[in-house]
């Protein structure tokens, strides 16, 4: 009886059917992989160590040199010399790219 109310013309579930199936469709192909990317991210950061060759997100590559968990920033040695950035600004690892075997 209920479910006949609610499935009546002009009304009820089926006029927010759309707008569920939307929210459904964004958190599928949107929100859920966002958050997975983060969640990667971040396990990455917290694994980095000493002597490993990076990639900043403004593109400069060098090797960690130092670790400071206390205020969360890494100093990188380039070609210009040491300079000091946040975890979150290192983008990507290259020390096992460069160790590879080549196909």
């Amino acid at each position: 009886m209920y479910l006949a109310i609610l499935l009546q013309e002009g009304g009820g579930l089926m006029s927010y059917l759309p707008f569920l199936a939307m929210f459904l469709v964004i958190y599928l192909f949107m929100i859920r992989p966002q958050m997975k990317r983060q969640k990667n991210e971040k396990a990455f950061q917290s694994e980095i160590a000493r002597g490993a060759k990076v990639i900043t997100s403004s593109g400069i590559h060098g090797k960690i040199v130092e670790l400071n968990d206390n205020d969360n920033t890494v100093v990188i040695e380039t070609g210009a010399g040491k300079i000091k950035f946040e975890r979150s600004a290192i983008s990507m690892e290259m020390t096992n790219k460069m160790n590879a075997p080549k196909k």
